[in-house]
């Protein structure tokens, strides 16, 4: 099944993206989907999930804080319904993959 929601966060700077996916997962009910990117030239972007109401909450809450926290929001965006295909692009979260000992 498809994810009800796509959320992407881009910031330059790494310090404000933290305080702005900080502020995401506290604020809704959203899973962050793999680790956080840099980008180069100083961009980074995070990506979370969720039903389409708590994403568009996180992504307004995460925004908000980065920019709060002195960053530059480059874009903040919501992608409700997205198609199948997109799962592709997505960043994957390698700790729940990786085997424990």
């Amino acid at each position: 099944m498809a994810k009800q929601a796509v959320g992407l966060l881009e910031t330059r700077g790494l310090a404000c993206l933290v305080v702005g996916v900080d502020a995401m997962l506290k604020s809704a009910n959203v899973e962050l989907a793999g680790p956080m990117k840099q980008i180069g030239n100083a961009m980074c972007n995070a990506v979370v999930t969720g039903d389409v109401a708590a994403v568009k909450a996180a992504i307004d809450a995460g925004a908000a804080a980065a920019a709060d926290a002195g960053g530059e929001v480059i874009s903040a965006h919501v992608i409700a319904r997205p198609d199948d295909a997109i799962d592709g692009v997505l960043p994957k979260d390698t700790a729940a993959r990786a085997p424990r000992k």
